[in-house]
């Protein structure tokens, strides 16, 4: 189980970086004398750069072999961690994020190649236990961690502590993984991959920048353009290319395109909370980082609980209704945030982040079991790619979208502070956002997915007796 141990690690290194800075955020922007809404780019640029790579992360390994490429993603990584540590100004910041995000693009996938390669098939499932640590440890650990450097210490070491960590685990890489190779492979969508970079790029990063004052107004709108106008060259691309980067034809199935689709919506009203949340607490409330971070945690941590339940819970109800229960109950628990005062006792803070990230988590594990419900071996891989660059524009969308409402909020009231009542238009909007997906999932059959979910089974097993 070395192996596998050696590529938790390195997804706990993303995993925990990508949770730390959210709490950083505020302290962040007073040190680089920016704009706290306008590191909003900050987390864009990041996602956007982990959506645009993803794609080719798998077909590079293949070719290349799957620990150049792994030691390439933790050697992009770190040096982006470096350079965020160095920044001095908004836009070395956010090219430094770019850099780290394309790390990560890599760092994910790849490490899940390079160990189900290594493992005997016998051993997949302890295996892949060691790979959902990371992906439950990393969030729970990174606010208040964050927080806690961040007040106590200085906000720049969040990065550099990922120094040490990529020397180790470049070394462990080197001596223990081999370089698996692929014969034979179809070449690279060179040009899907160049339509659907700009596109994805374009479009989110002109919405996200828009209305800052980071460009001219007229660059944002050239590559919002620019960005629609690549994306549907690539769309048509794909549908004419037998072999295409992401196989939009998977969009064919009911239950793909559902959880795509409502996903994109629902993540887009639940996207923007790492990003606001803690300018609530800090810029609003007056707490410490570190204050901060020891309540935002409890959005992971009943997240943690919820995977104990989930598939409990779909086997009983279905993916049909849950997913449309579930939305209310998430939406209402995004609303629970406005109730929040400075006078608010942190308990109850705790109490409504803890069952909202319960909740949310519910619906994050049904909609992904939901994708792959119809879709065969071979054609997998195409939609890990869809479903994981969805996820990552969807958060970049809400960030946006949440920081415009608040940043437009502030304007009219004609001042630069940062208030507690300056949220709630903010939060309001991702409500409204992640509402929309309801009527996508009431279209659903009641027994869509019953081969994942197992719902349809037991109902027949019952009307048998």
């Amino acid at each position: 189980m070395l192996i596998p141990l050696i590529v938790a690690c390195a997804l706990f290194m993303e995993n925990l970086d990508s949770s730390v800075v959210s709490t950083s955020l505020p302290q962040i922007a007073l040190d680089l004398g920016v704009d706290p809404i306008s590191l909003k780019l900050a987390f864009t640029s990041y996602l956007i750069s982990v959506a645009v790579f993803l794609p080719i992360s798998g077909w590079m390994a293949d070719r290349f072999g799957a620990r150049t490429i792994f030691r390439l993603a933790i050697l992009v990584f770190v040096t982006g961690s470096v350079l965020c540590g160095l920044s001095s100004s908004l836009e070395g910041f956010v090219g430094a994020r770019i850099v780290q995000g394309a790390g990560g693009a890599m760092m994910v996938p790849v490490g899940r190649l390079v160990m189900l390669r290594s493992v005997p098939k016998s051993d997949y499932l302890r295996a892949m236990s060691w790979l959902t640590v990371p992906a439950m440890i990393g969030p729970v650990m990174g606010p208040p961690l964050g927080g806690f450097i961040t007040t106590y210490f200085q906000w720049r070491w969040i990065f550099w502590i990922n120094i040490p960590i990529s020397i180790v685990g470049l070394l462990l890489v080197t001596i223990f993984i081999k370089n698996y190779k692929e014969e034979n492979l179809p070449p690279l969508d060179t040009r899907g991959f160049v339509l659907s970079g700009v596109g994805l790029a374009g479009f989110v990063f002109g919405v996200a920048a828009s209305g800052i004052g980071v460009m001219p107004s007229w660059i944002d709108i050239i590559l919002i353009v620019l960005g629609a106008a690549s994306l549907y060259a690539y769309a048509r691309h794909a549908l004419d290319n037998p072999q295409p980067l992401m196989d939009l034809k998977l969009f064919r199935l009911p239950t793909f395109r559902v959880s795509v689709l409502g996903g994109l919506l629902f993540r887009i009203g639940v996207g923007a909370i790492p990003f606001l949340l803690p300018l609530l607490l800090q810029l609003g409330f007056g707490m410490t980082p570190f204050e901060s971070g020891m309540l935002t945690f409890a959005t992971a941590a009943g997240a943690v609980l919820m995977k104990f339940t989930a598939p409990r819970i779909v086997r009983a109800y279905g993916f049909r209704m849950v997913l449309m229960i579930n939305t209310l109950f998430t939406t209402a628990f995004l609303l629970a945030i406005l109730t929040f005062s400075k006078e608010t006792p942190h308990m109850v803070i705790f109490s409504v982040l803890l069952v909202g990230g319960f909740f949310r988590s519910l619906q994050f594990t049904a909609l992904n079991g939901l994708a792959f419900a119809e879709v065969d071996n071979r054609h997998m891989s195409h939609a890990t790619s869809i479903s994981s660059v969805g996820q990552q524009i969807s958060a970049a969308l809400g960030v946006a979208i949440g920081a415009a409402a608040l940043e437009i909020t502030r304007s009219i009231r004609g001042d630069m502070a940062v208030l507690p009542g300056d949220f709630i238009p903010a939060f309001l909007a991702l409500a409204v956002v992640g509402l929309l997906c309801i009527p996508i999932y009431a279209r659903m059959s009641p027994n869509a997915g019953s081969e994942v979910s197992g719902h349809r089974a037991e109902a027949a097993g019952e009307a048998s007796v």
